[in-house]
């Protein structure tokens, strides 16, 4: 793992017409249609990374992801508004949350995901009766797909990054996190969130605001892109190496969360494959948690970095669809933390 240091400071121009009260107004929205997913305490995880861990588990989210909190405020603003219909870009969470949304609310909905999309992903798009397109396997060529999309059927888009809606959404999941350690007596002293296009560390920044606590972004070392735009001083793309966080694999962080994130962030770290692997095995195996490989990108950089971050930590597990076949695999050795 590789960690890069960054500031503390506001937000920048357009990130600073989001804030702490977006957040706010996005959980009251929200309140009593996602679930209210349970923060999980693990004495094994704690005693491997050498404090307290919270582990705010959206795996056990609808639609198996936290994605499900911004896809449904950015679909029914649209729905109100009069659409003909949604499409949206994505590894996966994000078209299935929404389809989802779309199914919700009566909207048809196409998803463009790339062609090696995990089965299982792509089993629970269809479920939800949206249309799948398939376009390569970089973020360029599914934007190219949206964009034709939208013009030849008159959809509206969703972007996974740079939809407002979306960002604020995500960030309902740090903003329960806090208050819900807060609840346990407990006070933050760090987050450590998954990057892969940005909104979950957007999200987190904003529901951080104020609270005295450090945002910590954790990334593949196979598609640093967030760390690539910080050095660049803006979103550029990289070349992406195979990770097994299907999730993670935007080549390209997006310019809306980069403008809120970039200062705000304490530190990124990026994870070896073994690690992410090794988290997965540790998640499931001492704190019974099916967390997919996005999330233990995350956990994976809370067990070796966490004691530098304070005495209480939270990670947003993100997800937790993952391949049946993926955990099989990483099992027989049984190398995991203990």
């Amino acid at each position: 793992m590789h960690e890069h240091e960054g500031g503390l400071a506001d937000v920048g121009a357009e990130g600073s017409r989001l804030g702490r009260d977006d957040v706010d107004r996005a959980v009251r929205r929200l309140a009593g249609r996602v679930w209210r997913t349970p923060v999980v305490r693990c004495d094994r995880l704690d005693a491997l990374a050498g404090t307290r861990l919270w582990l705010k588990a959206e795996n056990l989210q609808r639609g198996g992801s936290f994605k499900t909190r911004g896809a449904l405020l950015a679909v029914e603003r649209l729905a109100a508004a009069g659409s003909r219909g949604v499409v949206a870009q994505s590894t996966g969470n994000h078209a299935i949350a929404v389809a989802l949304a779309a199914r919700a609310t009566g909207l048809p909905a196409v998803l463009v995901l790339p062609e090696d999309a995990v089965p299982t992903k792509i089993d629970l798009i269809r479920e939800a009766g949206a249309e799948i397109v398939f376009a390569g396997t970089v973020l360029a060529e599914r934007m190219a797909m949206v964009e034709s999309i939208q013009v030849l059927r008159g959809y509206d888009a969703v972007d996974p990054y740079q939809n407002r809606d979306v960002v604020v959404g995500q960030g309902t999941a740090t903003a329960e996190l806090i208050g819900q350690v807060a609840a346990e007596g407990g006070r933050l002293d760090a987050v450590v969130v998954p990057i892969g296009g940005g909104s979950a560390i957007a999200g987190a920044c904003l529901a951080a605001a104020g609270e005295g606590l450090a945002v910590v972004g954790a990334e593949p070392d196979a598609v640093p892109a967030f760390t690539a735009a910080v050095r660049a001083g803006g979103p550029v793309t990289v070349p992406a190496g195979y990770t097994i966080a299907d999730g993670l694999r935007p080549d390209r962080i997006g310019s809306l969360p980069f403008d809120l994130a970039h200062r705000t962030v304490a530190s990124v770290v990026t994870v070896s494959e073994t690690a992410i692997e090794g988290a997965l095995r540790a998640a499931l195996l001492h704190a019974r948690l099916l967390i997919e490989p996005a999330a233990a990108t995350a956990l994976a950089a809370a067990l070796d970095h966490a004691s530098g971050f304070g005495a209480d930590v939270g990670v947003v597990l993100t997800g937790g669809n993952v391949e049946a076949s993926l955990v099989t695999s990483l099992l027989p050795g049984l190398d995991v933390p203990s």
